[in-house]
């Protein structure tokens, strides 16, 4: 279905508006962590469960949403999505006690992990490819922003409210998005009708279980009989999706267009940009709290110069990988990231606050130039059917990916080991670097 230039602006601004708002739930709980554990008199080890649970469901919906949008029309998907996050959220609002607050989250989860990689293929197929990059460089700037800003929203709205209203905010929000989304949203791919793979879904499972052991590993002994039991058993499970996929006539998950030049090379340079981007959010709070004695407030606010720079640099990366190419875009991004890796590793002895922050908005802004523009490099090797599974595969992986740099940085840390984590990180984007230039200049469509 063809978009005037004026529909299509109001139909991927709708779609961001809800995503950003729907993206700031995954990182703005961390922290109000304190305020859940007066609040409901547990733990931080089942008050993380908030997060954990969230991650672990998103990331196994993610494959369906491939099915979805073969089955369903777009704009009735999207609204029952944004419905699903609603209540759930009313849920966690009203919840009077913590098992019921987990319900909440995990249909917010549901949501969120059906949708990430739903939105992400409409706008690619509703774009011509000269304009991608510039589009998914917006794209990036809600994905980068929304992941740096929760939780200074979260902090700032903890000082003067108490923890619904976080809660609160994402409801009018999304209220605001669902009646936009009456008036802008459209249904602009053709129905393919199919069967629901019922053992693909449980075969995914995998995911869960081995999310589940990547997560535990910080506090995992080798006697730890059933953490390594879910190991083998989820190693198996995948083991079976992965053989399904590939000898089913009619998929879940099309993983064969992994074989497809550029757009596994995509898949892996923005896990690895994303794998950056979540440490250096997640890491620096705690190197201004713990080695520069800043408060949460401010240690929160420390991130906007990294966030502000991240909003506006995607769009403009995005414009120049239209004008002048994605692999010379990619590998300015990751030499960005090797540079502010550098920088934070060089003066992490110095405990000085501005070149903390200085390393920390080169870290991002390789981010802005990187993740985005690889998506898109992968997504152009593509023809448009097979999009949704090529958004499918990068989300999914780029979250265990993530999940995986999360546990990484954690465990490197121990208590105060900052300058071992900027280390490995600064390893890690070398390595990435390498293979940047194996990206192949011309990215033809492909037929897998």
């Amino acid at each position: 279905m063809e978009l005037t230039d004026n529909a299509r602006k109001w139909f991927v601004a709708t779609l961001l508006v809800g995503t950003f708002t729907m993206s700031i739930s995954q990182s703005s709980l961390s922290t109000a962590y304190p305020t859940f554990m007066r609040y409901f008199n547990l733990p931080a080890s089942t008050i993380a469960w908030l997060t954990t649970g969230f991650m672990l469901v998103m990331s196994v919906v993610m494959p369906l949403s491939p099915w979805l949008m073969n089955n369903f029309k777009f704009k009735p998907l999207y609204l029952t999505l944004l419905g699903i996050f609603a209540v759930g959220t009313i849920v966690i609002i009203i919840a009077p006690n913590f098992p019921i607050m987990m319900v909440g989250r995990l249909m917010e989860a549901i949501s969120v992990g059906i949708l990430f990689p739903s939105y992400q293929s409409i706008i690619l197929e509703i774009t011509p490819q000269e304009k991608r990059g510039t589009i998914m460089g917006t794209v990036g700037l809600v994905m980068g922003s929304a992941l740096a800003v929760g939780p200074i929203i979260s902090g700032v709205l903890l000082q003067v409210l108490n923890w619904q209203a976080i809660f609160g905010l994402f409801l009018v929000v999304l209220l605001v998005v669902f009646l936009l989304a009456l008036r802008t949203i459209i249904s602009p791919r053709e129905i393919k009708a199919s069967k629901f793979d019922f053992i693909s879904v449980f075969y995914s499972l995998g995911i869960i279980g081995l999310l589940y052991f990547i997560n535990e590993i910080k506090q995992m002994t080798m006697s730890n009989y059933l953490s390594w039991m879910i190991l083998v058993i989820s190693i198996i499970l995948l083991w079976l999706f992965v053989r399904r996929q590939l000898t089913s006539k009619t998929p879940l998950l099309r993983l064969d267009i992994l074989k497809i030049a550029n757009f596994d090379l995509g898949v892996a340079l923005t896990s690895l940009s994303y794998m950056s981007l979540i440490t250096v959010t997640i890491v620096m709070p705690l190197y201004y709290q713990q080695i520069l004695g800043m408060s949460p407030l401010w240690s929160g606010l420390s991130l906007v110069p990294a966030a502000a720079l991240l909003s506006w640099l995607n769009r403009q990366s995005g414009k120049m990988a239209d004008r002048v190419g994605f692999k010379p875009t990619i590998m300015i991004g990751f030499g960005l990231f090797i540079i502010g890796w550098l920088l934070l590793f060089a003066i992490s002895g110095l405990h000085n606050v501005w070149l903390a922050i200085i390393g920390s908005m080169v870290v991002e802004a390789g981010n802005a130039f990187a993740m985005m523009p690889a998506t898109t490099l992968g997504a152009n090797s593509l023809t448009d059917d097979l999009i949704p599974h090529g958004s499918s595969i990068i989300a999914t992986i780029r979250q265990i990916m993530g999940s995986t740099a999360i546990v990484v940085a954690t465990v490197i840390l121990g208590n105060g080991n900052f300058k071992g984590v900027f280390l490995t990180f600064l390893i890690l984007e070398i390595i990435a670097m390498l293979l940047v230039f194996v990206i192949k200049d011309s990215t033809k469509k492909q037929v897998s």
